[in-house]
């Protein structure tokens, strides 16, 4: 008897493994992006109105130079008085810390940190930043 060996080669591809394999990695990725929590700053963006406001105080001027170097309204000040110097500067009219505006000069070369840092004592006071930027030519 003759009987022959069968040495032909399947070219069926199952793919029943390679979807389990992406279906997992999706699910693992829908669960790690949900524990991850952003730590973003949170800015009010600029709204416009067709009425011109006008404000009857002049803003706070807070600067960081290219040094790390700041200063409020023009007057040096370090970084771990810069809290106190800063509360004492909205408080001191009596004012609502919302109707209070606070221009951040934030010089190009500074650090990432310095403005960081800025931006938080000013989000536990509470009041209003606008973010000062150089015009382009």
């Amino acid at each position: 008897m003759g009987y022959r060996k069968q040495t032909k080669v399947s070219a069926e591809f199952n793919m029943s493994s390679l979807t389990d394999i992406i279906f997992l990695l999706l699910i693992f990725f829908m669960l790690t992006s949900s524990l991850v929590s952003p730590t973003a700053i949170n800015l009010k963006l600029p709204s416009s109105s067709k009425t011109k406001a006008t404000s009857s105080q002049e803003p706070i001027k807070v600067s960081v130079d290219e040094k790390q170097r700041m200063s409020i309204d023009g007057s040096s000040v370090a970084e771990m008085e810069l809290r106190t110097k800063l509360g004492n500067k909205i408080r001191k009219d009596g004012r609502n810390p919302e109707d209070i505006t606070v221009i951040l000069d934030i010089h190009e070369q500074a650090e990432a940190q310095a403005l960081v840092t800025v931006v938080d004592i000013l989000n536990d006071y509470g009041v209003k930043m606008i973010l000062a930027t150089k015009l382009s030519n």
